[in-house]
């Protein structure tokens, strides 16, 4: 078949000999059958960078660092050449990790070889040597479901000791091998220690294969392996054969509430010693002339009021007060007229 660009240089190097066919082709990266090495394995051509999205690759990238100030302002900027860092950055973050995970024990394909944008790597196969298929292919009993659960979560753990999370974990991300489940998918694995979002991201792992396994064997979906991993993990209590039991119970230790208290006041005397900048002196400006004008908005609402309810009390004195005289006093003048009748009147005159 036709060889493609970014795989020319590893022929030229006689790395690879042979394109079989196109395995698959993501988001991410295309896959593609090869035979290099005198053996089958896959080769993992990443897509252009341009072509894909940086969304929420913040929360995975956290923690890894960049010692050269302009590279990380370049991508902290998103720039041209910053987007091309990241991209760099991606890809080598899913080569370091297979080579960190496979020396931890972690069942992911074998690194081979790593150029240009491309990975080489093991392939891995069915009992029958065809490309092995995805767990979302596969169908199971609930014993098969409870074994490969269990089996998975194991891997994670051997990650969490490694100080890696994978980040994207699920049924399509894990292939079902000969010998067992093979995970895959690397360049999103971020590093539990120093990533703010490492737990939260490691609880999500854990769940999406409860909850998949899950729909084989119910009783999965009632464990709390993730809880209870990482709790031994922020004890420094986790090993890869730590016994589980899929139950978690939270502490009840009372809150030290006074030491909280103390804290945040001692945070807030060490903020008030420090001299502000030109900003914050801006800002806490604004937010003077805004409480003035504020102020001075609620008093004119006040006087306000104020006239409106004198105004009603002096139209209610006018329509029947006692010092209006259109009311009361008119009828007195008629009672009076009508009491005199006629008398002194003079009469007629006749017509």
């Amino acid at each position: 078949m036709h060889i493609p660009d970014p795989l020319i240089p590893l022929f030229d190097d006689g790395i690879i000999h042979e394109v079989i066919r196109p395995l698959m082709s993501g988001k991410e990266a295309s896959v593609y059958v090869v035979r290099a090495r005198d053996q089958i394995c896959v080769a993992k051509v990443y897509k252009d960078a341009k072509h894909r999205s940086f969304r929420q690759r913040a929360d995975y990238a956290e923690g890894r660092t960049v010692r050269n100030s302009r590279q990380a302002r370049a991508m902290a900027k998103g720039s041209k050449y910053g987007k091309e860092l990241l991209e760099a950055q991606w890809q080598n973050a899913e080569i370091d990790a297979l080579y960190r995970l496979h020396e931890a024990g972690v069942r992911v394909p074998t690194p081979l070889h790593h150029g240009e944008n491309v990975l080489l790597m093991e392939m891995i196969t069915d009992a029958e040597g065809r490309p092995a298929p995805r767990l979302w292919d596969v169908r199971l009993t609930a014993p098969e479901a409870t074994k490969i659960h269990q089996f998975l979560i194991r891997q994670t753990v051997r990650m969490l000791c490694a100080g890696m999370v994978h980040g994207d974990l699920s049924e399509y991300n894990i292939l079902m091998g000969e010998d067992g489940p093979v995970i895959i998918d690397l360049p999103q694995t971020t590093d539990a220690a120093h990533n703010r979002n490492s737990e939260r991201i490691f609880l999500r792992d854990v769940k999406n294969l409860k909850n998949y396994l899950g729909r084989f064997d119910p009783r999965l979906r009632k464990s709390q392996y993730g809880r209870e991993i990482w709790d031994l993990y922020r004890r420094g209590q986790l090993h890869p054969e730590s016994e589980l039991t899929g139950r978690f119970q939270r502490g009840r230790q009372r809150v030290d509430v006074n030491s909280v208290i103390a804290e945040i006041q001692a945070s807030a005397a060490e903020a008030n010693t420090r001299p502000m900048s030109a900003y914050q002196k801006k800002k806490q400006r604004q937010v003077a002339e805004a409480a003035t004008e504020a102020q001075k908005r609620a008093e004119r609402e006040e006087k306000a009021r104020q006239r409106a309810a004198q105004q009603k009390e002096s139209g209610g004195k006018k329509e029947g007060g006692p010092n209006n005289d259109g009311g009361q006093a008119k009828r007195r003048r008629r009672r009076r007229r009508r009491r005199r009748g006629g008398q002194g009147r003079p009469p007629k005159a006749d017509s």
